[in-house]
Order: structure tokens, then sequence, then C-alpha cells
């Protein structure tokens, strides 16, 4: 039994697969890091006093969620030809954009849920509003905000496979690259699904624990 495993597409897939998904881990993580960014500013965005930041928040956020990430890393890949993005550059500004839209929600909602006297025993004590928001509001938004972020990684974890339209070496390209030149198709895929489980298994029991542990 060893033996035949050993010799078989399960085992002689795991090296490419290996690499494949260390690109993406590598894509989503960089991806996500700056998508936090993005989506803390397009969030807060949402709830300025001023009008034309929430304008510009909201319609980023709503064109975002309202087209697919496959078509936005087309368009950053093939469309932006002028700027001549390379694969990898194009993978991570897409998760970017893409979970910066779903993330800009994360953090208007976590914001929001805070109670409104938070915001008011900030200003009692002589704390300005960006006070407030840093000192108060932000440290309990950002507790609540940890489970759906956990949830956001295995999300664009799962995304990053869509890469493989415009040959970025993620595990999913590499899976097929390998069963290209061997034909183990079902092998190789099981193999695929594998590593992805492997990742996203023990995030999702890590976030329910945290969770647990939060309280939230």
């Amino acid at each position: 039994m060893i033996e035949y495993l050993m010799d078989s597409a399960y085992y002689k897939s795991i090296p490419y697969l290996y690499e494949g998904m260390k690109l993406t881990l590598y894509i989503t993580i960089v991806g996500l890091f700056l998508g936090f960014i993005l989506g803390a500013f397009a969030g807060l965005g949402r709830l300025s006093k001023y009008s034309i930041i929430r304008a510009i928040s909201t319609v980023y956020v709503e064109v975002t969620r309202g087209t697919p990430i496959l078509a936005q890393v087309l368009f950053i890949y093939y469309g932006l030809t002028v700027v001549n993005i390379g694969e990898l550059t194009s993978a991570i500004i897409a998760i970017t954009i893409n979970a910066g839209a779903y993330i800009a929600e994360i953090v208007r909602g976590a914001v929001h849920s805070i109670d409104r006297g938070q915001h008011e025993a900030g200003r009692s004590v002589g704390l300005t509003e960006k006070q407030t928001m840093r000192y108060i509001i932000w440290p309990q938004a950002f507790k609540r905000m940890i489970p759906p972020l956990g949830n956001q990684f295995i999300i664009s974890l799962k995304d990053t496979s869509l890469f493989s339209v415009i040959a970025v070496a993620e595990v999913l390209y590499m899976g097929k690259q390998y069963y290209n030149a061997t034909f183990e198709i079902f092998e190789t895929l099981i193999m695929v699904c594998v590593f992805y489980l492997i990742i996203t298994i023990p995030t999702s029991i890590i976030l329910r624990r945290v969770e647990r542990k939060l309280d939230v």
C-alpha cells in the first residue's frame, strides 16, 4: 500500500503543489494586508460626514462587490496594457481591491455596531472625534472584525485559484501543469483540494475558538 502511494500521483504531485501553495499564501497574505488598509479607509469613508467621501467609498464598494474577481484580474492584466503589469502583481492587486471592498463592509458594520453612547462618552471627557475613534471605538470594533476577517482570508485564499487564467503559478495552476504532463487528472485534483483543506480547516477551527474567546 505504501509503495503504491509513493509511486502514485498523490505523492509525486506534492512538490509541485507545495510550490504553488507557497505562492498562493503569499498572494493571499499580501493582498489581504493591503486590502485591510484599503478596506479600513473605505469602510470609515462610508461613515464619513462628508458626502463626497461617502460617495467615492460607496461606488468603490458596490462596483467591486458587484463584479466577479475573475473579470477584475483579467481587466487588470489584459486591460491595463499601458502599465504592463505582471501576473503576480496583477493577482495581488486583484485580491487587494476585491478583498478591500468586502473588508470595507466589515469595518463599517463593526464601527456602526458600537453603541452611540461610546462616542458621546469620548466627547464628554474632552476627546476629539478622531481621538474617540482611535482610543475608544476602533479597539472595540476591531475585536468584532476578527471572525469575519478570518472568513475573508479563507475566501481570498480560494479566489486565488482563478488566477491560473493569467498563468499565476498558484496551487491549481501547478496542479494543471502536472496533470497535463502526466494525464493523472483525478489524483492531482484530489491533492489540490487536500492542499486547500490543509489551510482552510485549521483556519476555521482557530476562528471558532477565537470567536468563543472574544465572545463576539
